[in-house]
């Protein structure tokens, strides 16, 4: 029989620790529900494209609670990517509507003063 050293047990019980620590850590949701958010209060459920992607980042956050509660917390992760991203391309979509809404808006307005100069 092979001859451990007490230093070499308590390694492998502390590495054995970190490990069974590290896979129940709780699933860190802040950022993609921050994103969500986010997006909710810019007006993204208001404009059809951004809502699609603000449904989908919604849709994602849940998914991924459900893989991390059953133990697939590497899954999980990655749908949290997905969901952080979906919920920013929510906002800068909802962004470009608006900006396409304040440009319709100006150029009625020239034309209202066009037509008011005449």
């Amino acid at each position: 029989m092979r001859h451990v050293s007490k230093i070499g047990i308590m390694m492998f019980v502390v590495a054995t620790a970190i490990v069974a620590g590290c896979a129940n850590a709780p699933l860190r949701t802040e950022s993609s529900t921050a994103g969500i958010r986010a997006a909710e209060e810019v007006g993204a459920a208001k404009v059809p494209q951004a809502s699609l992607y603000l449904q989908l980042a919604k849709e994602e956050q849940e998914l991924a609670k459900g893989l991390a509660a059953k133990g697939k917390k590497e899954e999980a992760e990655s749908m949290l990517l997905r969901a952080e991203a979906d919920a920013e391309l929510s906002i800068v979509l909802s962004h470009g509507d608006a900006e396409k809404s304040e440009a319709i808006a100006a150029v009625e307005r020239v034309r209202q003063l066009r037509r008011d100069n005449q």
